[in-house]
């Protein structure tokens, strides 16, 4: 998560891939800019790791690749970022430390990462030419945005009830799924409900 109070600093990008393999933080590189991130909340780590591990399992004995928090997104010139889930197919691109060719990124959204997510990395992810979904979910509430490049980037929106096709990968999945034990109120409301029920059909 990137924290933009933190002070920036400057540096080439040789620089900063070379310092990010030893550095004990990540961070982000944003236009010749680095930014220190920080830790994640329990519901982001649980959103990230339900994603990753759907998105792993289907895509098993393919030619695709899931990666969790620790690899880098190239996004044009200057520009790396660590997103939460992010899935790459075909030939790998970048090396052992950074992607350049994804089909999909998960953001998952914070207070202090949202308009980070919505402006500055959009804008970027949406110019990798091989990039055809980009997917903000929301903790504090059941919310999932997902951005196709064949629709122009226009944003689709889910909420219980639904499901998601993650057409890029060729997976549908409902959103209470996405949110597995996830506690917020949407969730906790939900759960309560669905415990009435079974109840009441006893």
């Amino acid at each position: 998560m990137l924290q933009p109070e933190y002070e920036s600093t400057c540096m080439t990008e040789a620089e900063y891939l070379r310092n990010e393999m030893t550095s004990d933080v990540k961070h982000e590189y944003i236009d010749g800019y680095v930014y220190a991130m920080s830790g994640a909340k329990r519901n982001h780590n649980l959103l990230s790791g339900n994603i990753f591990r759907e998105f792993s399992n289907h895509l098993k004995n393919t030619h695709c690749n899931t990666y969790i928090a620790d690899m880098k997104v190239k996004a044009g010139s200057k520009n790396y970022f660590y997103p939460d889930v992010v899935v790459e197919c075909g030939d790998a691109t970048g090396g052992d430390y950074f992607t350049e060719s994804p089909v999909i990124i998960v953001e998952v959204l914070s207070q202090s990462t949202r308009k980070n997510d919505l402006t500055t990395k959009f804008l970027r992810y949406i110019n990798i030419d091989t990039l055809k979904e980009y997917v903000l979910i929301e903790q504090d509430v059941v919310s999932i945005q997902v951005f196709r490049k064949n629709n122009d980037w226009k944003a689709d929106y889910y909420c219980l009830g639904d499901s998601v096709t993650f057409e890029s990968i060729e997976l549908t999945l409902s959103v209470e799924d996405i949110y597995d034990r996830i506690d917020n109120r949407d969730m906790n409301e939900f759960r309560q409900e669905q415990q009435g029920i079974h109840l009441n059909d006893g």
